[in-house]
């Protein structure tokens, strides 16, 4: 089992955990409404999870250009 976290605008690859024995308290997940959840976490038939967030050069890029806000992909 991997968890992958992407970048849910530009879809890079921000980081990766091989770790089998990581519980979803350990990773903070519980924390998440299951809203959020179902928004943020996805997972597939291989057991991969995952875990859609915003990099740091598309926080910033939404940051100094908030109109970007309104496009389905701002940043493709």
């Amino acid at each position: 089992m991997a968890i992958n976290y992407v970048c849910r605008h530009c879809r890079t690859l921000i980081g990766r955990i091989e770790a089998a024995n990581v519980s979803e308290t350990q990773l903070g997940f519980h924390f998440l409404t299951p809203d959020e959840r179902r928004d943020i976490i996805t997972y597939d038939s291989s057991g991969d999870t995952t875990v859609r967030m915003t990099c740091d050069y598309c926080r910033e890029a939404l940051s100094n250009h908030p109109e970007l806000t309104l496009l389905n992909s701002p940043l493709q």
